[in-house]
């Protein structure tokens, strides 16, 4: 049986990472600091920021999901946010690299591009994003994830392990949707992060077929749904909220994303089926 380390397993998106896996007959460990509200698997209680306690954790690790982070920008001080990240993150390459473990999936993220807590009212140079945006965050919180993703590379280059780096978007639990009333019809709610959203079981999906995948070497993905989070069509979006952006490279018809799925979904034979009509739907039923 194949054995997947995932760390923060106990937080929001990792409960359903680690229901994908269990489902399909992997040996999960849960390492986190603390305990799930349901446990659907071993939780080995792990600081990892200490290099020791990774090392003890991946030991007979087939897989290691990296999900565990500080998740947004400005909740804590900006030095713990990004001492927390990137050495937890350095951590676990560094020791899944020297096990001889061949397989990582690490959480970036479409903050990362440096809209989302831009102090500078940055706007996209172009929509949809797709992973070859450039980057420019002005919060540590951003620019972690950009170190992080570096050290995917690094790693990668030194050990030859498969490191896939997830560029999420708003990661949505199902209890979440009963939100969404509140905001589809607001632009400027939901504008620094481009109306995104992923929905938690898509996510854990993706998680999955990352490792499964082979000879993906280095990369970043993005990980969004198939549509905005909004009930305004996508282009009278772009009219209200970025009316100077004028590249616009693809088809945004309709409640098109404009964050750029589609690499994911070529590379990981990828394909995200939750709708948050559906589930809010669901909700009100």
């Amino acid at each position: 049986m194949t054995k997947v380390v995932v760390t923060g397993g106990s937080g929001l998106l990792g409960p359903d990472v680690i229901k994908e896996f269990v489902d399909h007959g992997y040996d999960v460990v849960n390492a986190d600091v603390k305990h799930p509200d349901e446990a659907r698997c071993k939780t080995v209680i792990t600081d990892l920021t200490n290099l020791g306690e990774v090392y003890g954790v991946l030991a007979d690790a087939d897989a290691v999901v990296h999900i565990a982070a500080i998740p947004v920008a400005y909740s804590h001080p900006n030095e713990v946010t990004f001492q927390n990240n990137t050495m937890s993150t350095y951590n676990i390459l560094e020791a899944a690299g020297n096990l001889g473990i061949k397989k990582a999936v690490i959480s970036s993220s479409e903050s990362s591009y440096g809209i989302c807590f831009s102090r500078q009212g940055l706007e996209p140079k172009y929509v949809p994003i797709d992973e070859e945006h450039p980057q420019l965050p002005d919060d540590s919180y951003g620019f972690s994830k950009i170190v992080n993703e570096q050290t995917a590379d690094m790693i990668h280059r030194r050990t030859g392990m498969q490191v896939v780096s997830f560029r999420l978007g708003n990661v949505i639990t199902p209890e979440m949707y009963k939100n969404f009333p509140g905001f589809i019809h607001e632009p400027e709610m939901r504008k620094p992060i481009l109306w995104s959203y992923i929905d938690t079981r898509d996510a854990a999906t993706a998680y999955r077929l990352a490792v499964e995948t082979d000879g993906l070497g280095s990369v970043a993905l993005n990980i969004g749904a198939d549509e905005s989070s909004m009930d305004i069509e996508s282009t009278e979006l772009m009219k209200t909220c970025y009316p100077n952006v004028t590249d616009i490279r693809q088809d945004i018809s309709g409640y098109a994303p404009l964050l750029d799925n589609k690499k994911a979904k070529r590379l990981l034979q990828w394909e995200p089926v939750q709708k948050w009509r559906d589930n809010v739907k669901t909700l009100s039923d």
